[in-house]
């Protein structure tokens, strides 16, 4: 008899994106995709329902991005057979608050069977801690690199996952779940203008709770790293050619195994004093 896959209640955490040239406020490229995922699962499950949910203060700018995923899911759900976007939900706090208690407690009362997010923030601290704390705090088993989800039968879903250089895992996960979307995950549909100005966001205030440790950071613009060039040595430009597109292997590095973690510790702050990075 062949397993029987049933529609699934997802919840897609969103987040107030920023244009990487212009600064404006837009929907976030990971959680966009994400989206555009759960978008495609609602259509191969009948019955499937999806929740938008972000935390954070509300202003017109970040309204106006919160706007960009509705607009994205308006007539999905006519299109594809399924109910489209179920709801948009503004977990509304001060600045500077902590999202993760609010994200929590939500989640542990709307039990979604799979929750959908980006990998990190495109402004804020962007550490890519927010999805493992939540992991933590609600005991739901966690993958990251999602390139897609295969199927959900019984309860658990099967989930592609990306690898280095292109190389994809096959994972087995029970539900509830979380799951996070980088670039590998398909690209986001556009926006209908008109359906996301008429969306509705269903704001319910929250108890703040101070961040802490972001109110100690100092918050300074990013910069890329220089890249290290590597020197080609080589007499014809065939031998620079094979030399330029050769396959990257492994330098100096070490594979510690069996060791303590005081050792592990050690053989870090050593490599992070040789690159640099401490001083």
């Amino acid at each position: 008899m062949r397993p029987e896959q049933q529609g699934i209640e997802m919840v897609v955490l969103v987040s107030v994106g920023r244009h990487p040239i212009t600064g404006r406020a837009r929907r976030a490229d990971q959680d966009a995709r994400g989206l555009e995922l759960a978008l495609g699962l609602e259509g191969r499950l009948p019955g499937s329902r999806i929740g938008l949910l972000h935390a954070g203060p509300r202003s017109d700018e970040s309204e106006s991005a919160l706007r960009g995923y509705a607009g994205m899911a308006a007539g999905a759900g006519m299109a594809s057979g399924g109910q489209g976007l179920e709801s948009l939900t503004l977990l509304e706090q001060s600045e500077g608050a902590d999202a993760i208690s609010a994200l929590a407690d939500h989640l542990a009362a709307a039990m979604p069977q799979l929750v959908i997010t980006g990998t990190r923030a495109e402004r804020g601290e962007g550490s890519g801690w927010l999805p493992y704390a939540l992991a933590e705090r609600l005991g739901w088993p966690l993958v990251n690199g999602l390139a897609a989800v295969e199927k959900v039968e019984n309860g658990v879903a099967t989930l592609l996952q990306a690898l280095p250089r292109g190389q994809r895992r096959r994972l087995q996960v029970r539900l509830p779940a979380i799951v996070c979307v980088d670039a590998a995950a398909p690209a986001a549909r556009q926006s209908a203008f008109g359906p996301a100005r008429r969306a509705e966001i269903e704001a319910t205030p929250v108890a703040a709770e101070l961040d802490h440790e972001l109110a100690e950071w100092p918050m300074v613009p990013a910069r890329k790293r220089p890249k290290r060039l590597k020197i080609i040595k080589a007499a014809s430009a065939r031998d620079r050619f094979k030399a330029a597109a050769a396959k990257a292997e492994g330098g100096s590095g070490q594979v510690l195994q069996g060791v303590s973690s005081e050792e592990g510790a050690e053989a870090i702050f050593t490599l992070l004093r040789e690159e640099g990075v401490l001083r």
